[in-house]
């Protein structure tokens, strides 16, 4: 799993208890799942079809700098399968993972499910490389 984007909490993020909000945090998770699917497919012809278990495991506070961490977990045909968990940068503590999201390509015209053309094999080959090419 890699962490590769970052987030500051700000008031505007927090709940009634000064703490992130819970819908703030599935707002982000589903935002940065997206980026990494279109980003491992190459394409922008996906919408979120499932998300499954979400468990929030510790609190984030005001400036907090939180990052998340995506890693594949399944290739099929139509779809891919991603888990995603956000931790606070500095502690390491785990705030919220998200399991078993899952993207599915469209066609933009039909909105019906199309192959992607990816293996599982192809996208961990391509991570690898692109984590190779930061590290640089």
């Amino acid at each position: 799993m890699y962490f590769l984007s970052r987030r500051l909490v700000m008031p505007s993020d927090l709940n009634y208890a000064n703490s992130l909000f819970g819908g703030r945090a599935l707002e982000w998770i589903d935002e940065e799942a997206a980026i990494y699917a279109i980003c491992q497919l190459d394409t922008k012809s996906l919408v979120t079809k499932h998300i499954g278990e979400i468990s929030f495991e510790s609190a984030a506070f005001q400036g907090d700098v939180v990052e998340f961490g995506l890693a594949t977990k399944k290739v099929g045909r139509t779809s891919i399968t991603i888990t995603c968990l956000v931790r606070n940068k500095i502690t390491k503590k785990s705030i919220c993972l998200a399991d078993d999201i899952v993207f599915v390509k469209v066609d933009p015209q039909t909105r019906e499910p199309t192959p992607h053309g990816k293996t599982l094999e192809q996208l961990n080959k391509q991570e690898a490389a692109n984590i190779n090419h930061i590290s640089d």
